[in-house]
């Protein structure tokens, strides 16, 4: 009898085991990135997963000498170097460039979940503690190189949007948006910043990054917030205040979200025409095929969709309860940006001095996927623009950043665009700001 027991206690450790492996293996896509990028995405049959695909690029930093590959026509060059987990970046009127030295806080994930993301993070070169300072970097004689570094602000709480509007300089924190005091050419600001808006930041704070863009005329603020979640599934009482743009006049102090459904929307910029737009990180588990990430006009009073449906009206299975009726009313994405690419900077063109194949469209950094089969982004791609819309495949501006052997050298972040037309491009593994130019 006692045999009988065990024999089935091992049938069914083996079946448990079998039950585990078939949830856990990796989900390899069937179509191209190619497939699956530009402005008609194939969108094929969602493959949920229990456990998330994990395919993590090991960060193993560039040695010196070593750098990204260039398009054909571009230099790429180090601006600075030896910077703490470099993330975004902006240009004041005077030329000197802010970096915000952050990461994400320290409270974001608890338990058992926590524990695993932090191992991950370790494994992608993103664990690092936050510095919670922006860096000022001068290049005063314009070589390409800064001769001066200064701690700007320090004591910060995972800092990432800057925006500057007349006297004063606008900083997000992940939970609140400071108002500083700055005058042109102050190397350093020791005020305490002014809270007027406060955020939320409440954990587990998945996506905690808080990008700003100002209007023309100076008057409002437009804030990026990322969602709390992969797909609410933490209750959307959490989600309150996230997965949007809010828009906050700084006159009278009324605020609300301007564009929302936006899982994770980063990067912020205007195009030539007074047009926000943005990047988003679209959801997880769906397979390595499903859910592109995207590029999109920010517009007033839309929905994308998040949680419940994407790009433009596929419904999200998990999500419950289920809410059709939205579909009708929501926003389809503008161009796709591939699969789990995870793209982060935005920068348009018109303020560079490219020309040719680049004068009209957007330049986008992808930060690089974490989960899924074969990898997808690790560059800085260009999308070109036709009437004021993204059409046809993006170009590649920068690649390399993955070795032969798959570990990444560095992960393409944010951009900016220079005072003299040059891309800078921060990479948070290698810890620094690279300079694209033309050749001349």
């Amino acid at each position: 009898m006692r045999k009988h027991i065990f024999g089935f206690l091992a049938f069914v450790l083996v079946l448990l085991g079998a039950g585990f492996w078939y949830a856990s293996r990796p989900d390899v896509a069937r179509l191209s990135l190619d497939k699956v990028t530009g402005p008609k995405p194939e969108i094929t049959e969602a493959r949920e997963q229990m456990l998330p695909t994990v395919s993590i690029a090991k960060a193993d930093p560039w040695k010196a000498g070593e750098a990204p590959v260039a398009a054909d026509g571009l230099i790429v060059e180090r601006f600075a170097e030896g910077l703490e987990h470099p993330r975004n970046l902006y240009v004041l009127p005077n030329g000197d460039i802010l970096v915000a030295e952050t990461n994400a806080p320290a409270s974001r994930m608890e338990g058992i979940q926590g524990w695993i993301a932090e191992k991950l993070f370790e494994e992608a070169g993103a664990a690092a503690p936050s510095a919670n300072r922006i860096t000022l970097l001068r290049d005063a004689d314009g070589d390409g190189k800064p001769e001066m570094k200064s701690k700007f602000i320090e004591g910060l709480n995972s800092p990432f949007g800057m925006v500057l509007i007349g006297n004063t300089l606008y900083v997000a924190n992940t939970d609140a948006v400071l108002a500083f005091p700055y005058k042109e050419g102050d190397t350093r600001i020791t005020a305490k910043g002014n809270k007027i808006l406060a955020l939320n930041g409440q954990a587990p704070n998945n996506h905690w990054t808080r990008n700003l863009a100002a209007s023309a005329d100076g008057r409002k603020l437009y804030i990026a917030v990322g969602s709390n979640s992969n797909i609410a599934e933490n209750g959307l009482k959490k989600e309150v205040g996230r997965a949007q743009v809010i828009e906050l006049d700084l006159v009278t102090g009324k605020k609300g979200p301007y564009s929302y459904g936006l899982r994770n929307p980063v990067g912020l910029d205007w195009d030539n025409q007074g047009q926000l737009w943005t990047v988003v990180n679209e959801r997880d588990m769906l397979g390595s095929d499903t859910v592109p990430d995207y590029l999109t006009v920010v517009e007033f009073g839309a929905d994308y969709g998040w949680p419940h449906h994407y790009w433009g009206g596929y419904t999200d299975h998990r999500v419950k309860p289920l809410r059709p009726e939205k579909r009708e009313y929501e926003r389809r994405p503008d161009y796709a940006l591939g699969v789990h690419t995870a793209p982060l900077g935005l920068a348009f063109a018109d303020k560079a001095k490219f020309g040719g194949a680049f004068a009209s469209g957007a330049f986008v950094a992808r930060h690089g996927s974490w989960n899924r089969v074969p990898k997808s982004g690790y560059d800085v791609i260009f999308v070109p623009f036709k009437n004021g819309m993204p059409t046809g495949k993006p170009l590649n501006v920068l690649t390399g950043f993955l070795d032969k052997e798959e570990k990444a050298q560095g992960r393409p972040t944010m951009l900016a665009i220079d005072k003299r037309g040059a891309l800078l491009v921060s990479d948070d593994v290698g810890n620094i700001i690279w300079r694209v130019r033309p050749k001349v």
